[in-house]
């Protein structure tokens, strides 16, 4: 049986992810591999649409501030 290395030493990140896959195929933990790339993934996503909307809030904000500043300058005409 070969000697596992102690994840706490410096490693690659492919390494390191390649000897966690090893990890969890020897053990028969697919289901587990597989649930936690779902949640990994599933929160990226959730991340990036949080941020995207954030920004879409943010330029529409602006819009508005910018329609009452015009309305302020030519409101009266």
């Amino acid at each position: 049986m070969e000697r596992a290395v102690p994840l706490c030493l410096p490693k690659t990140r492919l390494a390191l992810m390649t000897d966690l896959i090893r990890i969890f195929t020897e053990r028969g933990d697919l289901a587990h591999l597989a649930l936690l790339l779902w949640a990994t993934s599933a929160s990226a996503l959730a991340w990036f649409a949080l941020r995207e909307l954030a920004a879409a809030s943010r330029r529409f904000d602006d819009f508005v501030r910018e329609l009452a500043r015009f309305n302020e300058l030519f409101g009266d005409h």
